[in-house]
């Protein structure tokens, strides 16, 4: 209890960063989230709620996901249409988040015919209506799979997920570049940290919290050097609001930031801020596994919008806050 007392409360592991509720105040676009109920989708609609007060968000908000459902956000809930009534929306002034994509861990699930129809059908019915819905500006929450879409030596689900991700940037690059006003700005995305992690299983650093809060070891099993550089998701929505919300080109994409740290170092961080100990694996001659981006535009646009970024340890705590009902 000591421990979960000491963490951020919700609404300070989700706010929005000054310039981005400026952005907010002073242009009225509609917000359009497809994709609303993954991490980044709930993450944004309890910063945007927080930021516009319940009543401005509800009028403001539409959400779209691949069915008819409430998506819950601490104590609020919001009520996601299906993708396929996206383009029946009225004709206004839009910025819209898309962040809808099987991702890779899909692929051995379904035949890859399967899997490439329905990230191309998803990402088309998107692209489609955006202009009938009079979206200008559009945030892509891309992957930083794409970089590896042609390395003979990734693994063909990564190749595969990364080539389709590739297409995305393309495709939203090319449409903000078709029309005078429009402006996109996609994101490859490499580690996220922050409220509403999911993939529990899946995510080391869900894994290296959830051991820090029930007072077990922090154990870094990987027998193999592993590298990765980590945002929090409220840092790159506020960005993603301060910078589409202004004039600038009307394509950008850029690679998130964060230091590339080892895992041990990483949980190393977890450990300090949460407490506990770190139990590492010995290291062995395997290739090492790097997946980290080149933060460079990243912090450019950080220091454009004076948006501080956030040290892994605070990371850890934020991604602490919506993990706590893991140990109960």
């Amino acid at each position: 209890m000591a421990r979960a007392a000491a963490l951020p409360r919700l609404a300070e592991a989700v706010a929005l960063a000054p310039a981005a509720c400026d952005a907010l105040r002073r242009d009225d676009r509609r917000i359009v989230i497809v994709g609303a109920s993954g991490w980044i989708g709930r993450a944004l609609l309890a910063g945007l709620f927080d930021a516009l007060g319940e009543e401005a968000a509800r009028a403001r908000i539409a959400c779209f996901g691949s069915s008819e459902r409430e998506v819950r956000f601490g104590d609020h809930g919001i009520v996601q249409q299906p993708l396929d009534s996206l383009a029946d929306l009225e004709t206004k002034p839009t910025i819209l988040f898309h962040l809808a994509f099987l991702t890779k861990d899909k692929v051995g699930g379904m035949s890859e015919e399967a899997y490439v129809t329905a990230n191309r059908s998803l990402s088309g019915k998107v692209l489609d209506a955006l202009g009938s819905i009079g979206a200008d500006r559009i945030f892509v929450a891309s992957s930083g799979a794409a970089a590896f879409a042609d390395d003979p030596d990734a693994a063909h689900d990564l190749r595969l997920y990364g080539s389709l991700k590739r297409d995305d940037e393309q495709a939203f690059g090319a449409w903000a570049e078709s029309a005078p006003g429009r402006r996109s700005l996609v994101m490859r995305i490499y580690a996220l940290s922050g409220p509403f992690i999911n993939k529990h299983e899946t995510y080391a650093l869900a894994s290296f919290v959830i051991d820090a809060l029930a007072d077990r070891p922090i154990e870094v099993r990987a027998p193999i050097r592993v590298e990765r550089s980590f945002v929090p998701v409220r840092e790159v929505t506020s960005l993603a609001l301060a910078e589409l919300m202004s004039e600038g080109p009307p394509s950008l994409l850029i690679d998130s930031g964060g230091t590339a740290m080892e895992l041990a170092d990483v949980a190393e961080a977890v450990a300090n801020r949460l407490g506990g100990s770190v139990e590492r694996a010995a290291i062995g001659e395997g290739r090492p596994n790097i997946y980290t981006s080149d933060p460079s535009a990243y912090d450019a646009l950080l220091a454009r919008h004076s948006i501080t970024s956030t040290p892994m340890g605070e990371q850890a705590a934020q991604t602490a806050v919506t993990l706590m009902r893991q140990i109960a």
